[in-house]
């Protein structure tokens, strides 16, 4: 093509230059002006890697005076172009010399690069229509928001999450028991509201001492990043925003910081999608006079849509306080305590009818006709009829199945409520208590006779010094006492540890950072066990290192050592040795101790390792916690209220104060405990349980889940998408990759790619023991930042290949084109469910036959060719002829397909809504817990989605030149 001055030119290597203008040609070389970006290329005149601009009928351009025209016809003279057409702005008949064509200009649409010369390399068309078909697949997933986080496959947890996920605007107590993971209940919760656009703002309000723990369960398990807020945050933001709480859409703060008006009216006017309350027992209500705390979350949850509430003792302070947080939840529903009770009275028939289905044996008369009674609105003989002995056995569990899931819809609070209990759940790994008795050196005697003379006259703490003697040691010798160079259980532990627990895992607990240290660095030190040290002093980073050395089971460390901190929130399930060097002075701080390892998924027996000095308060506190309590035999939900019960007198009598024996205190308590048990248990809601728990659908779910993780396509794909990206991948230990930038990625910046790198895993058990790998799943923040940042980016969007068949003319030109039908409606309307972005493949041959049903995607990607940038803006040039009559034929049959698509949806949504908006309307008549609004809400959601898919449109988001050749 000859040269002439003024004409506009792009460069194919540095598209991002923009519109070049041919400025100077000599004998040898050209220059281009590339005002846009303020530079300036030289290139070979003969070889210049540049393609001229051509724009073609149709084409909306722009002057370099701001306004665009629709191009009509060219006229070409001596070597330069001029654009005829029409304003786009006045209607007005125009012509515009490309000399005068706008130098920001650039080339959005794919036929317009690809026309341009901008295309791409050819294996990316196939990465962009295969992360279109991966979307696709993952937002029609029913386990969408339930694979991503770092958790167990408990069943009742994802079922809990599963069930709040099928409902508009969820407002939920989540009751269960100490250890069956409320806190991962509601991160399953809130991750799969946002993932699915449910929720986009959540506030989570938690008592001060869990702030943190809050924090980092969020962010590891889920990948959700919280911000806390106090004080000094809020002073911060509110130099930066009117309203301080505006600045992040997930908050974390305590009820301590919404007491002050001035944030709580912040709080209040930021408006939230979701409130997240912890320890709500905590919520003290009367009818006369409701706490500040009560009054502040009640006035968040007025003008927020959903709403959990999490405590794992909803009757701690009385019924009438529990009555008070379903109030919280549903002040409609729960408007008086009296008429509460009364129906709930009422409820005892349901859960007597329960019952009897329950047992594996024929139900008398009186209980056919108390079911018939009950279920009165539908005819249940057929169900009946099947629980005779003459039908088979699946056959009468399946009726009764029927008869109990139509008993749960009536239960009163189960659609607002779940409660699991430890009794109710299978997976708890057993415990054994293992104790070590020891004689207390002298140099702990004498230390805490001196300490005992001193302070005779002063106010001490009712707990006794002597339960940490090294403390009182260090009292005398400072911070860097010797205290371990006799302390008896060190050396029993170093005995331990090259013994009986050689090849064991073991996590040690002290109650005092400093004690930690010390002790690991015995251990380290004098005697050269693998040891790691975990305290409150530690970033977040270094305990997540500490935590990845002990979960290492190859190279890592034998033995972790932590401070009263590591029994807070962190999961060494991969241990079963548990070692309390001391004992701490509450019940439930016990219970975190053994927390740690005793974990649904626990597969091993745990020991408790319980080293203490004979006849010492050590000696009458370790008997409290196992023979009053019975708190090493099973977890104890009793521990905190019977410490509350007998604090005043425990110390004394551990000290030996008290005039009354040891005995009685030690019996009083086990007697109370039975007392507290049997009414707890008397108190189990069997029939609430039983919805919670899933009956038999959550194993269901937690199957289907497995099912998920052990696919490799996951894998295979972002593998795939790594290499074509540029990102580095280095094997670290088994199961793990190692993800680091490189020098020559695809995109400056990778979403969820450090720079300092980052370690990923495809397997859940590998991600539960080494929290400092991520778990690589469809919801993780890494895949759907990659899909969108390439689907909403150009990469792909215009390449060229080459086909070596012999069979087919040199030459021949073939077009394979991606449209994308989608619609546009709120992201709470959920249109994912039905028509979310759907890829179109078309592959035109040159009669304008669509070939793509013959010839399917991977097997014509496998036959292709690559062909260098400058030959394949040539070939796209020359096949501008051929390619455009294409396009133009190829539009009426995606808007055929689409047409398909849209009518499948709008059946879809349909039958779907209607199901769902019937079945609350027939629940609702026996069951005042469905909400109106949730009823209200299908409508809105059903008319909104079937607007948008009238709406859908259709755009061409690729295309593919494809050349026959005869070469290779």
């Amino acid at each position: 093509m000859p040269f002439a001055l003024g004409q506009r030119w792009i460069s194919d290597s540095e598209s991002e230059l923009g519109l070049g203008t041919l400025v100077n040609i000599d004998a040898r070389q050209i220059t281009l002006m590339f005002t846009a970006s303020g530079e300036q290329r030289h290139y070979a005149k003969n070889d210049a890697p540049v393609t001229r601009v051509r724009f073609h009928p149709g084409d909306v351009i722009e002057s370099g005076d701001g306004w665009q025209m629709t191009v009509d016809e060219i006229v070409e003279a001596n070597d330069l172009l001029t654009y005829q057409g029409t304003r786009t702005d006045t209607g007005e008949a125009t012509e515009l010399r490309e000399t005068l064509l706008s130098h920001e200009l650039r080339f959005n649409k794919p036929q317009d690069k690809l026309f341009a010369g901008q295309v791409d390399k050819s294996d990316r068309f196939a990465m962009r229509y295969n992360c279109w078909q991966t979307q696709l697949g993952w937002q029609r997933s029913q386990l969408r928001g339930l694979v991503g986080g770092r958790i167990g496959l408990v069943p009742h947890q994802l079922h809990i999450a599963h069930e709040a996920g099928k409902r508009h605007a969820p407002r939920l107590l989540l009751a269960d028991e100490v250890g069956l993971g409320k806190t991962i209940e509601a991160g399953l919760i809130i991750h799969q509201q946002l993932l699915t656009g449910r929720a986009q703002r959540v506030i989570a309000v938690v008592p001060e001492a869990l702030l943190y723990q809050w924090l980092v369960e969020m962010l590891r398990r889920f990948n959700l990043k919280f911000a806390i807020f106090d004080e000094e945050r809020c002073q911060q933001a509110y130099d930066e925003a009117l309203n301080p709480f505006e600045t992040e859409q997930l908050v974390l703060c305590t009820p301590k910081l919404l007491r002050k008006k001035q944030w709580f009216d912040y709080a209040i006017d930021a408006g939230w999608d979701m409130l997240v309350v912890d320890e709500a027992h905590h919520l003290a209500w009367s009818k006369e006079k409701p706490s500040r705390d009560y009054q502040v979350v009640e006035s968040l949850a007025e003008e927020t849509e959903s709403v959990l509430l999490l405590t794992a003792t909803p009757d701690q302070l009385g019924h009438e306080s529990h009555f008070a947080r379903l109030r919280l939840l549903d002040p409609d529903r729960f408007f008086d305590y009296e008429a509460f009770v009364s129906e709930e009275q009422g409820y005892r028939q349901v859960a007597d009818a329960a019952d009897a289905l329950l047992r594996d044996t024929p139900l008398t008369q009186a209980e056919q006709a108390q079911l018939t009674e009950l279920l009165s609105e539908q005819d249940i003989q057929p169900q009946l009829n099947c629980l005779d002995d003459s039908v088979s056995a699946p056959e009468q569990q399946a009726a009764r199945n029927e008869l109990i899931a139509a008993l749960l819809d009536r239960h009163g609070t189960s659609r607002v409520m779940f409660r699991n209990s430890r009794s109710a759940i299978k997976g708890f790994p057993g415990r054994q208590l293992c104790r070590h008795s020891l004689t207390m050196p002298e140099q702990y005697k004498t230390a805490i006779k001196v300490i005992a003379a001193l302070n005779s006259n002063k106010q001490q703490s009712p707990i006794p010094e002597c339960l940490y003697p090294e403390r009182v040691f260090q009292q005398f010798e400072g911070e860097d006492a010797s205290w371990w160079q006799f302390d008896p259980r060190v050396g029993w532990l170093i005995d331990q540890l090259k013994g009986e627990l050689k090849q064991e895992k073991v996590l040690i607990i002290c109650s005092r950072k400093q004690t930690a240290m010390q002790l690991e660095q015995a251990l380290r030190q004098k005697e050269g066990i693998p040891t790691g040290v975990f305290h409150e002093d530690m970033s977040i980073l270094e305990r997540d290192r500490a935590a990845a050395y002990f979960a290492d089971m190859e190279e890592g460390a034998q033995v972790l050592v932590c401070s009263e901190i590591g029994s807070e929130g962190r999961n060494f399930q991969f241990a079963a040795h548990l070692v309390l060097f001391d004992l701490p002075a509450h019940p439930d701080l016990l219970e975190q101790r053994i927390g740690r390892l005793d974990r649904i998924g626990q597969t091993r027996t745990i020991s408790v390792h319980a080293p203490y000095f004979a006849d010492s308060s050590q000696a009458r506190l370790l008997d409290w916690y196992d023979q009053g309590l019975q708190a090493f035999a099973q977890i104890n939900p009793c521990g905190d209220a019977l410490y509350r019960e007998y604090e005043s007198n425990l110390w004394p009598t551990i000290k030996g104060d008290e005039t009354g024996t040891w005995d009685e205190l030690l019996s009083d308590t086990q007697k109370s405990y039975q007392k507290l048990k049997q009414q707890l248990e008397q108190g189990r809601d069997k029939l609430l349980e039983l919805h919670s728990s899933g009956q038999g659908r959550a194993e269901q779910l937690a199957d289907l889940v497995s099912v998920e993780d052990n696919k490799t396509e996951l894998a295979t794909f972002m593998f795939s998408l790594f290499d074509t990206l540029g990102i580095n991948q280095e094997d670290g230990s088994t199961n793990v990759m190692i993800l680091k930038p490189s020098d020559h990625m695809l995109y400056p910046h990778i979403p969820g790619l450090p720079d300092d790198g980052v370690q990923i895993t495809f397997d859940r058990q590998t991600a539960l023991a080494r929290e400092d790998v991520q778990l690589m799943t469809w919801d993780h923040p890494m895949v759907g930042g990659i899909l969108e940042m390439i689907l909403t980016g150009d990469t792909g969007s215009a390449t060229v290949s080459l086909l070596p068949n012999k069979a087919l003319p040199a030459g021949t030109v073939l077009v394979e084109l991606i449209y994308v039908a989608e619609a546009t409606a709120p992201r709470h309307y959920q249109m994912g469910r039905f028509l979310p972005p759907t890829p179109i493949r078309l592959l035109m041959d040159k009669n304008g036959s669509n070939l793509a049903d013959k010839v399917p995607f991977e097997g014509l990607q496998k036959q292709l060719s690559r062909v260098n940038r400058h030959t394949a803006s040539k070939l796209a040039m020359t096949a501008q002829s051929v390619v455009h009559p294409l396009l133009n034929q190829s539009k009426p049959l995606a808007e055929t397909s689409m047409a398909a698509l849209q009518e499948e949806a709008r059946q879809q949504v349909i039958n779907t809504l209607d199901a769902e908006q019937n079945r609350l309307l027939a629940l609702k008549a026996v069951n005042p817990s469905i909400r109106e609004d949730e009823i209200q809400f299908l409508q809105e959601q059903k008319e909104g989605l079937l607007n948008a898919l009238d709406k859908a449109q259709l755009k061409l988001d690729a295309i593919r030149l494809i050349v026959v050749s005869h070469n290779g």
